[in-house]
């Protein structure tokens, strides 16, 4: 029996964008995807909002549901990742308990990339309010207000997203991917 390994280009990834909200997670993963598109790869979004509506509508902020989404989402990435599919989760993992039960549920084809931006900054991003709903009562389990954000210990990359535009960010995502042999 012949054992034939795909070139990385060839095969599927999981591209983990993690962060605080306001971060840039939903609009680098656009950026990246539709550069990745634009170079022949299979992509596909699991963006926060999009999956909560339609895929984990009883999902909560509270932690073991925000664990319990992170562990449907790794195992959709994987099976997306497996089939050629170069995945982009831009789903808020707040834990590093999380991000590293997802990146054992991959095989190697995982890429963690921590989009550091100051809490300021990421209030002054929010167009829908959250920040202030959470610092009002409005909202009672928000990561960066009343829940914390455990800062990645070891990521492929980190990208300080308030010190650049989106597309500088994400051109130094797709550098990475390139590098890696991904693109």
């Amino acid at each position: 029996m012949v054992c034939q390994t795909v070139p990385r280009k060839e095969s599927g990834f999981t591209l983990w964008l993690t962060g605080l909200s306001g971060s840039g997670k939903s609009t680098l993963a656009r950026i990246v995807g539709l550069e990745a598109g634009a170079r022949g790869r299979k992509v596909e979004i699991l963006d926060a909002d999009e999956v909560r509506e339609h895929l984990f509508p009883e999902s909560g902020l509270i932690r073991q549901e925000r664990y319990n989404q992170i562990k449907r989402v790794a195992y959709l990435a994987k099976l997306l990742s497996r089939n050629g599919v170069l995945v982009i989760s831009a789903v808020p993992s707040p834990y590093r308990e999380m991000r590293e039960y997802v990146r054992a549920q991959h095989s190697g084809n995982f890429i963690e990339v921590f989009l550091k931006a100051p809490l300021e900054t990421c209030m002054a991003r929010d167009v829908r309010g959250h920040y202030q709903k959470a610092l009002t009562g409005g909202i009672r389990w928000f990561t960066g207000i009343t829940e914390p954000y455990e800062e990645p210990l070891d990521p492929e990359l980190i990208v300080e997203t308030h010190r650049a535009t989106p597309e500088e960010s994400a051109r130094r995502i797709i550098r990475k991917l390139e590098a890696l042999g991904y693109l």
